[in-house]
């Protein structure tokens, strides 16, 4: 038994059997009746079995869901920075995280359209509980992220998996996706958790972090959705938070904001991938030879490189307006955008609950925010 084995998607000689194990699953067949909604399911299922490997999975199957998504519930996904990307090679691709499926999979469309090294994504092992869940996340190449350990196993749990990303990236050829922190980003504040830069460290058997860093090859993501789908389900943790109290999920809430995320009406959508950090990594060496200040400051390089290059909708100025009471940013939006963002407000959110209005306002805002800070700071 491998090490790895508790938490690795299938290899390619396990697919076969993983398909025939959910293929008669009614989520299955959702999916597939979304995705080729002309044709008999008994044609569907025969392609499927017939499929030996994750590349023919993505790219027969997941591929065409991700571009009958966007046909359905986006008014299109555009792209910058992957032409400075080699073919054939890994990257380690640190993203901020808005939707639990999509942001990973429109990245993966987006490197199989380049001709690129698609990924292997981390997922949160709460989010497949459901055995078919698990099982498709597996023929969709995810590794699973263990929550909710105690101190001691999460160690080890971190040990593990920053062994597995290293092997991916160094022996495998094999591109990693992974968010740049715990969870979904619910007020719209994209930032980096030194925590997650720690744990990638742990498989660096280099006395040189930064050293590390440079070989696996960390690519800065920012992926920005003009109307977020999962807006309104955000809200209930953001006010729990807002008095204090903790937040208890209900029994099948990650599932519903899954299908709420892929399903949702997001407008315009954009991914843009930054330029690997390589001479900023030896800048951070030589300023600092404390690796939790070097750490820190590889976090702010992230933060930088996303916040700098992270697409602005109307959506988020017309919101940062309403918040602030000003036309700031009135050039950025037309009245009939502001109108339907005021109306999506009215529908999702009780006017009078002040608290949850303000964070809905928030989410969208603090991006124009966290762009003004940074082009100050600069």
């Amino acid at each position: 038994m491998s090490k790895f084995d508790s938490i690795r998607p299938f290899y390619d000689a396990e697919i076969n059997e993983g398909i025939r194990t959910a293929i008669n699953h009614p989520m299955m067949k959702a999916l597939m009746n979304f995705t080729f909604p002309e044709v008999d399911d008994e044609v569907w299922k025969e392609q499927l079995r017939k499929t030996h490997s994750i590349r023919d999975f993505q790219c027969n199957f997941i591929y065409n869901s991700v571009q009958k998504v966007l046909e359905k519930t986006s008014e299109g996904l555009t792209t910058s920075g992957f032409e400075q990307l080699e073919k054939n090679t890994s990257y380690l691709f640190i993203s901020n995280h808005r939707d639990i499926i999509l942001d990973t999979s429109l990245l993966n469309t987006c490197l199989f359209d380049h001709g690129l090294v698609m990924t292997a994504s981390a997922i949160g092992d709460n989010l497949v509980k459901k055995a078919v869940l698990l099982t498709l996340s597996k023929l969709n190449r995810n590794f699973l992220v263990q929550r909710g350990l105690p101190p001691r196993e999460l160690l080890e749990s971190s040990r593990l998996l920053s062994e597995y990303i290293g092997q991916l990236l160094l022996r495998e050829n094999r591109s990693v996706w992974i968010a740049q922190r715990e969870g979904r980003t619910k007020d719209g504040n994209d930032a980096t958790h030194p925590g997650v830069l720690k744990m990638l460290a742990m498989a660096s058997d280099d006395q040189n972090l930064m050293r590390y860093f440079k070989k696996i090859k960390v690519v800065p993501v920012s992926i920005s959705y003009e109307y977020d789908p999962t807006d309104a389900l955000k809200m209930p943790q953001l006010m729990a938070e807002a008095n204090n109290e903790v937040y208890v999920k209900e029994k099948n809430e990650d599932f519903m904001t899954l299908l709420s995320g892929i399903m949702g009406q997001k407008k315009h959508i954009h991914i843009h991938v930054g330029k690997v950090l390589d001479t900023e990594l030896d800048n951070i060496a030589s300023e600092h030879e404390n690796s939790n200040k070097q750490i820190q400051a590889m976090a702010q390089i992230i933060d930088d490189s996303i916040l700098n290059s992270y697409k602005l909708w109307p959506t988020n100025y017309i919101a940062y307006d309403i918040l602030n009471n000003t036309n700031t940013f009135s050039e950025q939006y037309t009245e009939n955008e502001k109108s339907l963002f005021e109306r999506r407000l009215e529908m999702k959110i009780d006017q009078k609950n002040t608290v949850a209005l303000q964070g809905f306002l928030a989410m969208y805002a603090n991006p124009v925010v966290n762009k003004l800070k940074y082009q100050n700071a600069i």
